[in-house]
């Protein structure tokens, strides 16, 4: 369990240091600073091997690193507009759908209604810069951070198959750091050649990137799956504390209650899940 939490904690944390970055390098800068030094790191590590892999694998590692690359750019720039808590809890749609269509039990329609509710929540009085709800456009960037996480869900479950070890995490991040480049290129300029900026973004693809991944590949291998979902389910509530922190972002009752329904409708589902072969 602890290395669960010390994964979400470093993810989250690791989210709203990224977000002091964004007036020097912008989101797409900040994005490119970290994917690229996760490829790097990951790459020095793992030393994937590209050899006698089909074109097929490649295509699925190519796949899976767009789809990891778009999330993380979509999501930087709803971080941009909107608090990291309510960007978090946004962004949980995306696995919750999957979950939601993936699955033949009733009880996980309840679960997805009580989640729209809550993004509904959200989008429609939470701490924004309008005086009437969220900003609108960071708003649809995280909701298409949330629909990219839900097609990474399902291209790395297929790279998954055809990939030993953690080849394929490597070489799906060298993708997704391409995606960035021009947008990285254009909002951050040559402050993305700062040494300072250089340091705060090898350290954000530390925390959000190469730490969290390590810890969730050990819990997974020794905690149930339903139980590791749950935990996982912690994380907007980990994120309004690292807004809260990091950031200075205090949201209001509303917001919590919103946030506090996706959050119980995510432990819901990870909770049926695990009950689904005794049904």
């Amino acid at each position: 369990m602890a290395l669960v939490l010390s994964g979400v904690t470093s993810i989250q944390f690791g989210a709203a240091l990224a977000a002091t970055l964004f007036d020097e390098l912008g989101p797409g800068g900040t994005s490119l600073l970290r994917l690229a030094f996760a490829a790097v790191i990951l790459v020095a590590v793992v030393r994937p091997r590209l050899r006698g892999r089909s074109a097929h694998a490649l295509w699925m590692a190519a796949a899976f690193g767009l789809a990891l690359g778009a999330m993380n750019v979509f999501f930087y720039e709803g971080l941009d507009r909107v608090p990291l808590g309510i960007a978090v809890t946004i962004e949980f749609a995306g696995p919750l759908g999957v979950a939601v269509v993936m699955s033949r039990r009733r009880l996980d329609l309840v679960w997805a209604a009580m989640a729209a509710v809550g993004i509904v929540l959200l989008a429609a009085g939470g701490s924004g810069e309008g005086p009437g709800g969220l900003d609108p456009l960071g708003l649809a960037f995280c909701l298409a951070a949330a629909a990219c996480w839900a097609l990474y869900i399902l291209v790395a479950q297929r790279a998954g198959r055809l990939f030993d070890g953690t080849d394929g995490v490597a070489l799906a991040m060298v993708v997704a750091a391409l995606v960035p480049v021009v947008p990285g290129v254009l909002q951050g300029g040559t402050h993305l050649l700062h040494p300072g900026l250089l340091a705060l973004g090898a350290a954000v693809a530390l925390l959000s990137s190469v730490i969290p991944y390590t810890l969730e590949t050990e819990a997974l291998r020794r905690l149930p799956a339903h139980v590791f979902g749950v935990l996982m389910s912690l994380e907007p509530a980990v994120a309004a504390l690292a807004g809260l922190v990091i950031l200075g972002q205090a949201l209001g009752a509303r917001d919590l209650v919103a946030m506090a329904l996706v959050v119980a409708a995510s432990i819901g589902v990870s909770r049926t899940a695990a009950a689904a072969p005794e049904a």
